[in-house]
C-alpha cells in the first residue's frame, strides 16, 4: 500500500517537474526573443542609451507618463513625480530613483536625436 502511494507521488514530482522545466526554458527563450527583437528595433545609439541606463525608452515613458518626447512635459511631470515620491512627504527613494532613471533615459534619448538632427543638417548641406 505505502510502496504504490510512495511510486505514484515520485511519479507525480517527476512529471510536475518536466512540465516546469519545459515552461521554465519557453519562457527563457520567450524572453530572448523578445529582448533580440526590441534591441533590432530601437536605432544603435538608442539600443546603447537603453543598456546602460538599464531602462527602455517605452519604459521610461511609461514612468514618466509622456506619450511624445517633449521636454516641457517630460520636466513637468518628473518635477511632479520627483515631488510626489520624495521620502519627507511619505513617499518611496525606490519609485523616486525609477523617476529620475526614466528621467535621464528620456533625456539622453532627446540627445540622441538633438545629434541626429544635427547630423542631417550637415549632409543636407554639402
Amino acid at each position: 500500500q505505502a510502496k504504490y502511494l510512495a511510486q505514484i507521488i515520485l511519479v507525480g514530482a517527476q512529471v510536475v517537474g518536466r512540465a516546469f522545466m519545459r515552461a521554465l526554458r519557453q519562457e527563457f527563450a520567450a524572453s530572448r526573443a523578445a529582448a533580440d527583437a526590441r534591441g533590432r528595433s530601437e536605432r544603435p545609439q538608442s539600443a546603447a542609451a537603453s543598456r546602460i541606463i538599464g531602462i527602455s525608452l517605452q519604459e521610461a515613458q511609461q514612468i514618466l507618463n509622456v506619450s511624445s518626447l517633449n521636454s516641457e512635459e517630460i520636466q513637468k511631470n518628473y518635477d511632479h513625480l520627483f515631488k510626489v515620491n520624495d521620502k519627507s512627504v511619505g513617499g518611496s527613494f525606490y519609485l523616486q530613483s525609477k523617476v529620475v532613471r526614466a528621467k535621464e533615459r528620456l533625456d539622453e534619448e532627446l540627445r540622441i536625436q538633438a545629434k541626429g538632427d544635427k547630423e542631417k543638417e550637415r549632409k543636407a548641406e554639402t
